[in-house]
This record gives C-alpha cells, structure tokens and sequence, in this order.
C-alpha cells in the first residue's frame, strides 16, 4: 500500500483502478481516452493506453491524469483497431511511473499488454515463485505477477484463451482483467466476481470496461456484465465466452454500490443510484433523526440523503458546496496543509444551517477526518444540533482485495459504540445504515456479497483473518 492513510479526505476509501478495453473497425485512441475520462474517479494517480498497430503494440502511460497522460507526439502517433486503457489508484505497488499501466510484454505469441483492477492475496507466494523461476520484475504491482504467469502459458500453449485460463487457476483474490495478446483482445473476472466488468456494443465494434457508464457517454449500448470466472473475447463483429469453474457463491464488493461506481452505472444488474438512494431510506427507517434539514456531503452522499429525506419527509437541501478546483489533499505532505485542503474544498450554505436541527449524510466513513472537520464547520455556520447518518455499516476490518484501507486502528468505528463515534466527531448523534439494510437495498444474500469489512470475515483465504462460511483462522 503505497497511498497514506492519513488522508484528511478519507472518510471514504480511496479509489481503485479502471480498464476499458476495445475491439473496432476503426482506430480506437481518441474512444479508449473518452472512456478512461469517464471511470477517471476509479484512479488518479495514473493513466495509460496500449494500442496493437497491426505488427506490435506501442503504449503510452505515465503518472497524472488521462488528459495529462494521453497528449504529445507519442500519443499523437499511435493508431489501431484493438486497444486497452488503465487508470490507476495504487492499492498494492508503489505510486511511480514504473507501476503505470498497462503493462507489456513479449512473447513467443507476439507483444502482450495487460490492465488489472484488484489485489491478489497470494502475490507474495506467486512472486517468490516466479523469481525462483528466473523471471526478473520490473515493477512492484501485483499485476506485473499476473501477465508474467501468461507469458509462461504462452510459451508453452500458445493458444491466448487456454493461457489466460490456466493464469486464472493460479490467482487468489481479486481480479477484472484487459489483455492484448498480438492483435486479440479479452476480459476475464475473478471467479467471486470481486471487481466488475462489463461487456458493451459500440458503433464501431466492442467494448469491455469497469462500469457501464461508458458505453452510454460513447453512445453505445450495454450488452451485460462479464460473469464471474469468465473470460470473454471480443471482436469488431462479435464477443465469444469461455467459463472457469470456481465456487459455488460470488463475492461481489459491496463498496462499489456503496462508494467506488458512478451513479449513473448499472452493475451485476442494479443501478447503482438507486441502490444508494435505497440505503439512505433504509438508514431513514433505523435511525431516525428530529431535525429541520438533511443534506449531504457532497457529491458522493447526495443519493443516500435523498433517500434519506424521502423516508423522513424531512426537507433535503444543499447545505455544503464543493470547491473541484482544489488539490486533492492526501498528496499534502503535512496534516495542516491536508487540513487546510478540506476548508478549501467545502463551505457551508449558512441559509441553509443557521438555526437549524441538521442531519449531514455521507456514503461510508473510514477514518472520520474529514466528517470531524464538517461537524465544526456546520456548527460555526449556526447549526444548533448536527446529526451524522451514514449510508454504508461501519467499517471494521481491512480489505485485501484492491480497496485501499488495511490497518484496523485507523478504523473510526473499530471496537467503539456509536455513542463514542458521536463524541468524536462532536456529533450529538450517528447512525449507520445496517448489514441487513445493506442487503435489502442491494438485493443479494450475505453469501454472494464481500462484506469482509464490515464483518471480518473473508471470502478467501487471508492468513490471519476469518473465512466466511468456516470461519475459522487459517
């Protein structure tokens, strides 16, 4: 984990990465860019596309922001048919040029390019293996393990699908993967279905990405997700599947309804608004609040406000405006200056607040940073009672699987009533939405969602940690 968690933003996990990948009868560049901008919010520290030429792929990635990365004359010359893009948040490797995807190699099959979203928690085991092997590693990501597994299935089956599915036997944990192999372009899912991916028809071809919002801003249509432990191939004219057998219930990650995906996507068959609005309901119903208004910190608890309103026919208002022109504040390097990042990013509607009773909705909380820093704000501003409801449970247990939170003292919620929780945030109260409200809103049964953060307990084997269904330390 290269990212600090003494983010003064964190009450919510940080991002993760993003992949599209693209199939057409046309060049892909400018609609790879287009799509790596849309899921932009999945990974800023980095961007990256590999476009096949017709005899080798030539990339370009870099640290900064897709329309910082993809510029110049390098970017300018590339062209080709097939093509994948990356946008990174590191969660396993370094925050440094070399970890940026996506990554490449060649082959006896031609050049491979790859783009991972995910953690795998057998990474140490693989690399040791793989360094004992000889292979010398150029990076410190995860996904570097991942395409040199390929490559030594394509050395010795040169057939792209049977490699790719004999690299995926290989991986423990989480893993949505776009891979170039010469001029072929597939996706694969982890076999708990952990990351996400989907499959879209564009005007000029196909196209594979983490969410669904691309296809619709690129005018095309979403076909489906990708299935877990699938591996699918796509074409200009077509897509063709293949299945891996894995377990017998997914792992779906619930911070990407929660958190991590845009509103405006549909993922395994939920849109993802109105699961947040769901939630926000819920959290109405189990915890009430006597207020005046409810709003929201913006932009990511808008929807769970919303719901929240909805249910307790309190009136929902903007009470906090948001300031997108400034620095993100986990880069700060001193706790004041991050401090100083969140009055710059967010200032109080006093109309709004004065005099008022008011509950404030987030979607998650990690840390509490930030929501301590809102709860004085709103009291200067004039608020006479400041109540703190939280769409997702509480968070008490690392993630290994690509979301960027491991070490449980951070944790507000680790081992604390919500009493306490309130006292030091200076509420005069918080609720959470609950597991089973979770649920409820999503629509799926503890046993196909990864919960592991909220109830410690894994959906694969952690050395440590509790896995569900045994429950039993490994």
């Amino acid at each position: 984990m290269a990212a600090s968690m003494d983010d003064a933003m964190d009450d919510a996990p940080k991002h993760f990465c993003g992949i599209v990948a693209m199939a057409y009868n046309a060049n892909v560049k400018h609609d790879l860019k287009k799509a790596l901008r849309v899921i932009q919010h999945r990974g800023q520290e980095a961007a990256g596309i590999a476009i096949f030429n017709g005899s080798s792929v030539k990339y370009v990635r870099d640290m900064g922001l897709v329309h910082d990365v993809l510029i110049g004359p390098e970017y300018d010359q590339m062209a080709g048919n097939v093509g994948i893009g990356h946008v990174r948040y590191s969660t396993t490797g370094s925050s440094c040029a070399q970890n940026c995807q996506p990554i490449t190699v060649t082959t006896n099959v031609g050049d491979v390019a790859l783009g991972h979203n995910g953690d795998l928690v057998n990474a140490t085991e693989l690399r040791t293996k793989l360094q004992n092997d000889g292979w010398a590693f150029l990076t410190t990501t995860d996904s570097e393990i991942i395409i040199r597994i390929l490559a030594t299935e394509l050395t010795q089956n040169p057939d792209p699908i049977k490699a790719i599915r004999s690299t995926m036997k290989c991986l423990d944990g989480a893993y949505a993967l776009v891979i170039m192999v010469g001029g072929r372009v597939f996706g694969a899912r982890d076999p708990l279905g952990l990351r996400p991916l989907c499959l879209g028809k564009m005007e000029n071809g196909y196209c594979l990405a983490s969410e669904s919002a691309v296809f619709d801003i690129l005018q095309g249509e979403f076909v489906r997700d990708i299935a877990p432990g699938e591996i699918v191939e796509i074409t200009p004219t077509g897509f063709t599947c293949n299945k891996v057998s894995g377990p017998a219930h997914t792992a779906h990650c619930m911070f990407e309804w929660v958190y991590f995906a845009r509103p405006d996507t549909i993922m395994d068959g939920r849109e993802v608004y109105d699961v947040r609005k769901k939630l926000g309901q819920a959290l109405a119903r189990e915890h009430p609040a006597d207020a005046d208004v409810v709003i929201p910190v913006p932009d990511s608890g808008r929807a769970n406000a919303l719901g929240y309103s909805q249910v307790s026919g309190i009136p929902y208002e903007e009470g906090l405006m948001k300031n997108r022109y400034v620095e993100r504040t986990f880069i700060l390097p001193e706790q004041s200056k991050r401090e100083e990042g969140v009055s710059l990013k967010l200032n109080p509607i006093r109309s709004t607040i004065r005099g008022k009773r008011v509950v404030v909705v987030d979607d998650s909380i990690v840390r509490g940073t930030t929501l301590r820093k809102i709860v004085q704000m709103l009291r200067r501003a004039g608020a006479t009672e400041v109540h703190v409801r939280i769409g997702c449970p509480p968070v008490i247990a690392p993630c290994y699987y690509g979301i960027d939170m491991k070490t449980r003292e951070h944790f507000i919620a680790a081992g604390r009533t919500f009493e306490e929780i309130a006292e030091l945030l200076g509420a005069d109260s918080v609720g959470y939405t609950s597991i089973q409200g979770l649920q409820s809103a999503l629509g799926l049964s503890e046993q196909d969602l990864c919960m592991a953060c909220l109830t410690a307990e894994y959906p694969t084997c952690v050395p440590g940690e509790k896995m569900r269904f045994q429950k039993t330390l490994i």
